[in-house]
């Protein structure tokens, strides 16, 4: 979407462009319309087809008592609690958006679902106390985890990235499967001209000066200011590879199933990764 500088009230001149920073996309989520968004995706969206298939793949089933699950960026609790639906138990959930994971604890009651669910940042796990190695909260180490929705893509630099899938494998166990998603800015023809042409803009330095890195993009609609980070396959395996993962596979969403109209008006087309802790 095309960005709009506003005239400063104070001198007349317009405002200097903001990067995006994790204190804006936190901002923008805990938005009453990001809120609402969310909350009612997990009052009545519930698990898409594509989810439910790759974690059918990656978590045992019949749903193991002993097998402890974590989900990154759970929101408002819309797969957690759908997983508790299906016979997981051991289940956390963690959030940097406050409004989410409140709203997050409301659904589990109201479902009567026992999660727990933290307000913590993938970037700082190891500052939480529900999750640093050694304190007396921390719980044992996860068996698998999950990124669900885009979120690790929703974290600005890639170096920050970085940190929280080296965080999220600090608490998981070898072999634990970590279950994600990204935008995939190869995925159909008109995608990848549209990044020829953005490729162009950052060479000519005429990029959205909100933007910091190349595969950046921010826009905003009825559910408010979004961020988010659309990767390469290259960027991708490389991360994992050098934060204690190895990657298992990945398909796009149309290979896996049709989703209904309800999850393609929720969502775009989106790849999903299945990687392992080293």
């Amino acid at each position: 979407m095309p960005f709009v500088v506003k005239p400063s009230a104070s001198s007349g001149a317009p405002a200097a462009p903001r990067p995006v920073t994790a204190a804006q996309v936190r901002r923008d989520f805990n938005d009453l319309r990001a809120v609402v968004h969310y909350t009612k995706a997990a009052h009545e969206l519930g698990l898409w087809a594509s989810e439910r298939i790759m974690l059918e793949r990656v978590l045992p089933s019949p749903p193991a008592a002993g097998f402890p699950i974590l989900e990154a960026g759970c929101g408002a609790g819309r797969v957690s609690v759908a997983l508790h639906g299906l016979g997981y138990r051991r289940l956390t959930g963690f959030d940097f958006a406050r409004e989410l994971v409140d709203q997050a604890v409301f659904l589990a009651a109201e479902r009567r679902a026992e999660i727990t669910f933290h307000h913590a940042d993938a970037t700082r796990l190891d500052t939480h106390p529900a999750f640093a190695r050694g304190a007396p909260a921390s719980p044992p180490p996860f068996s698998a985890c999950l990124f669900l929705f885009n979120g690790l893509m929703q974290i600005p630099l890639r170096r920050n990235r970085r940190r929280a899938l080296r965080q999220l494998a600090a608490v998981c166990r070898p072999g634990a499967p970590l279950l994600f998603t990204t935008h995939d800015r190869d995925h159909s023809p008109a995608e990848r001209a549209s990044w020829r042409l953005e490729a162009r803009r950052w060479a000519a330095g005429k990029q959205d000066p909100r933007l910091r890195e190349f595969g950046d993009r921010r826009f905003e609609d009825h559910c408010g200011d979004t961020f988010m980070h659309l990767p390469d396959r290259a960027e991708i395996l490389a991360d994992l590879a050098a934060t204690g993962w190895t990657r298992q596979e990945d398909h796009l969403r149309r290979e896996l199933t049709k989703e209904s109209a309800a999850v393609r008006a929720f969502s775009d087309e989106c790849r999903f990764w299945v990687a392992r802790r080293a």
